[in-house]
């Protein structure tokens, strides 16, 4: 029976979720016997753990890897950059410093994305397993700038300030810091404190599937829920929700995408391509919908102070 914490079921039945690749590695070391199917040949292994489909590495029977999602990472990098350069010059808007710095942990994000799941490097090699790490510290941390964005929107402090700007990159750095410690616990179990799993075959990890499944859905659902109270109690207003309510409609999009539509797309093409770079589109599209309710809460023919400086 799948426990809380426990990864064995994403990593079968998820094509090419990237934290698969940290448990790959502790199996390879402590109980190489569990892989089993695909993922016995370190060669040619997907992403995940012993996976119902999965797109072998690239150049194993001509593989292209994860192209689908390879391209559309590299697409949004552009996409995610333009909305960096217009959030910089709207020089009076509330937040901006803290937006750009969300904006710019989430093109991070993307280049790591295209990386751990694009069936590049061979499984259960230290580079993947570091470049993983690194990715799930950034994904903590990104979500972290997201609330903290919400923070910074109720003026509880000023934002742009060192008031803001300090305790906001303390706490990510805590976030990067702890969840990428701890994914490298997991992978090589360099102590007994967050790994290894208990038994093996559960791929379990508490603090690993708190920091990269619960921690993401709850600050997403916190901002939310601060934004529109925001935009309605605070500034009386009704435009910008519909932004918020598409950006969040977006965001639960792309996990259904990842989570239902991603085994389906694998076996529908032969394991050419997966249902992660849908994911992907919808995740950059949910963005850049954040751009758009921000960029609405900050015209200058508001009347709402709060928000104009």
């Amino acid at each position: 029976m799948t426990a809380f914490g426990d990864f064995q079921t994403l990593c079968s039945q998820v094509p090419s979720y990237t934290w698969c690749n940290l448990f790959y590695r502790q199996l390879l070391d402590k109980s190489p016997s569990t892989l089993t199917g695909v993922s016995s040949n370190t060669i040619s292994a997907p992403v995940g753990v012993n996976p119902e489909c999965g797109i072998p590495k690239v150049g194993t029977n001509g593989s292209l890897g994860n192209i689908a999602n390879i391209v559309v990472c590299g697409l949004s990098i552009f996409l995610v950059t333009a909305l960096i350069i217009l959030t910089g010059r709207r020089k009076a808007a509330v937040g901006r410093v803290e937006l750009r710095i969300f904006f710019g942990l989430y093109l991070l994000t993307l280049p790591f994305q295209l990386v751990t799941s694009g069936a590049f490097i061979t499984q259960g090699s230290t580079a993947l397993v570091a470049l993983t790490a690194i990715h799930a510290g950034l994904v903590a941390t990104l979500f972290w700038a997201l609330l903290g964005n919400a923070i910074v929107a109720t003026q509880v402090v000023e934002d742009g300030t060192l008031s803001s700007i300090i305790p906001f990159s303390i706490f990510g750095v805590a976030f990067f810091v702890a969840t990428t410690y701890i994914s490298f616990d997991v992978a090589l179990t360099v102590t007994q404190t967050f790994g290894p799993s208990n038994p093996p075959q559960a791929l379990s990890s508490i603090p690993l599937f708190v920091l990269t499944s619960i921690w993401p859905g709850a600050a997403a659902l916190i901002y939310f829920g601060i934004m529109l109270y925001i935009v309605l109690g605070v500034l009386n207003e009704v435009r910008p929700v519909w932004y918020y309510v598409l950006s969040a409609i977006l965001f639960v999009l792309s996990q259904l995408a990842y989570f239902l539509l991603n085994k389906v797309i694998c076996r529908g093409s032969s394991a050419k391509v997966d249902g992660s770079f849908v994911a992907t589109i919808l995740e950059t599209a949910a963005v850049g919908v954040l751009y758009l309710a921000w960029k609405g809460i900050t015209e200058e023919d508001w009347d709402g102070d709060l928000y104009y400086q």
